[in-house]
């Protein structure tokens, strides 16, 4: 297969290529924009790989994504392009807006105008897969409840908002016109090569750096964890084997309050690069004011894609994070290279 990723330079879509270009035969090509949150760096140990190529575009290039579509003629559409960060579209969701809805349209739109134009049996095996949040759901009430592939949209922020309206998009091109989407939601990833200004980064990084460990209201909001490399796994599983007009929700079986996240990055880092000063690294934990409209509770019923395509995660939430924290600890010059000074892990989203 030939397989268009957009996003593939962020942190899920790089390790969605990784898992590609290791592990099949398949051709990739990664349209990237290449904004704060995306970087190369993160493709490195498979960029000299002859299945794969990248163009630095904007999915709202709708002339430049025709000439892509035209010249690499791909048998499958990975859209991971998006802005992601729920802080950064509490103070500017206007690129929220033109990258997750405006582009996704652009890129339904050459998508549909390339797709009518294969013959047959190349029309008949295509893909689209457009790569979700849990997030669209909104908040879950009881303790007992999860995210089904059925569950009401109610998103919560300009970011979750901007992405259950990507959706709603993919689901109507494929009622409207037929074009053969899937669609997935997930729940929070975490592993190597992800942004500091995400919480597990910033964490481990304000950490080892002897800085205060911001904990949103009292950190009792409660995510699903799962680690990218499982979800790169799942999207592929997907892409090569899912059904065309149904959803899949994928999470790691792994809720954490945000402070037990915290505090196991801390262990982990007293164990493996303690303080000097001899202090446990959670005497570095603030609690400061909360998110506005922040969520409670995220949690996904994963059921479907296990029963329908064998996939499970392979990481525990323990297995996972310490891996994490290494790697981190291993690449801090990375780290210090994709903050390029437009981000320097201060807090977003306050002053909206």
């Amino acid at each position: 297969m030939k397989i268009l990723v957009t996003g593939g330079a962020g942190f899920i879509g790089s390790a969605v290529i990784r898992h590609i270009i290791n592990h099949t035969n398949n051709e990739v090509l990664n349209v990237d924009k290449l904004t704060y949150a995306g970087n190369l760096e993160s493709l490195e140990s498979i960029a000299d790989s002859e299945r794969y190529q990248f163009s630095q575009t904007d999915i709202c290039d709708r002339i430049a994504l025709d000439q892509i579509f035209e010249s690499f003629q791909p048998d499958a559409v990975m859209h991971l392009a998006a802005e992601s960060h729920v802080d950064r579209s509490i103070t500017g969701s206007a690129a929220f807006i033109e990258t997750n809805i405006i582009g996704t349209y652009h890129l339904l739109e050459a998508t549909r105008h390339y797709w009518n134009g294969l013959n047959q049996n190349r029309k008949q095996a295509f893909r689209f897969h457009h790569i979700s949040t849990d997030e669209v759901y909104g908040d879950l009430e009881g303790t007992e409840d999860l995210f089904l592939e059925t569950t009401p949209y109610a998103p919560s922020s300009p970011y979750s908002a901007s992405k259950a309206s990507s959706d709603h998009l993919v689901r109507a091109w494929h009622r409207t016109y037929g074009l053969p989407t899937m669609i997935t939601n997930c729940s929070n990833n975490y592993g190597p090569y992800h942004f500091p200004e995400k919480l597990i980064p910033l964490v481990i990084l304000n950490a080892l750096e002897g800085k205060a460990l911001p904990i949103y209201g009292k950190g009792d909001q409660i995510r699903d964890w799962l680690y990218v490399e499982d979800h790169a796994r799942a999207l592929y599983k997907v892409v090569t084997e899912g059904i065309v007009g149904e959803t899949y929700n994928i999470g790691g079986h792994n809720e954490k309050q945000n402070i037990e996240v915290v505090k196991t990055i801390c262990k982990i880092l007293d164990e493996l690069k303690p303080q000097s000063n001899g202090q446990a690294y959670e005497s570095l934990i603030t609690f400061v004011q909360d998110r506005p409209g922040h969520d409670l509770r995220y949690a996904i019923d994963a059921t479907k894609i296990g029963h329908e395509l064998g996939w499970k995660p392979e990481e525990t939430f323990d297995t996972g994070i310490r891996k994490t924290v290494e790697w981190y600890l291993n690449n801090l010059e990375w780290c210090r290279r994709v903050q390029d000074g437009s981000y320097q892990r201060e807090r977003l989203g306050v002053n909206a």
